[in-house]
């Protein structure tokens, strides 16, 4: 676990990611497909809107890393491809503090209906487990983005205040929906504009 005052430089984050590439997963990728006692399961979606532009622009966002609001919960680099093996940098502002959590994308999706990753939390994370980000065109044309996750707290001190933690989870998902929403919407609008 990783922390500090003030948001680290980007050469700092730079030697981070690189660290962290050989690092194994700080859990059993098993629980993917099981569930267990000791993890939490959360599921949280939002209906985006219709059709297959709206599908198209909800998976632009996601190549965007769109998902991270920004503010409290940014990515870095929010640049970086989705593919397998790439390792980001989850930096959250929280009680004054930044948190570097690292994870490793696990797996991607790229379906005719469906987009998007999961990533895995490495050893410098808060939390333990994986998290899937996705937008999925359903057969009547709705367009859902979606947040699946497994986790529980890795370190002692986020099992000591794990309501918080849980608090803050919750207020990522919260700020995740609205943000891809927002997103999704301005890519629609702008492309709309260009057709014009």
């Amino acid at each position: 676990m990783l922390f500090q005052f003030s948001f680290p430089t980007r050469q700092q984050l730079d030697a981070l990611i690189v660290e962290q590439k050989s690092q194994p997963f700080s859990y059993l990728q098993m629980h993917r497909h099981k569930k267990s006692t000791v993890f939490d399961y959360d599921n949280n979606r939002m209906l985006l809107g219709e059709g297959n532009a709206v599908f198209q622009a909800a998976s632009q966002a996601i190549r965007k890393w769109a998902m991270f609001p920004g503010g409290w919960a940014l990515i870095y680099a929010d640049n970086t491809p989705i593919e397998v093996g790439r390792v980001v940098v989850m930096c959250a502002h929280v009680l004054g503090i930044w948190w570097l959590n690292c994870s490793r994308i696990v797996y991607t999706v790229t379906e005719p209906n469906r987009f998007g990753f999961a990533y895995g939390t490495l050893k410098h994370h808060v939390e333990c487990g994986e998290e899937l980000f996705q937008v999925i065109m359903e057969e009547n044309g709705h367009v859902f983005y979606e947040i699946q996750a497994f986790s529980r707290p890795r370190f002692w001190m986020v099992r000591m205040v794990y309501p918080l933690a849980r608090y803050y989870q919750r207020q990522f998902v919260k700020d995740s929906l609205k943000n891809m929403k927002k997103v999704t919407d301005g890519l629609l609008k702008t492309e709309s504009q260009l057709v014009d």
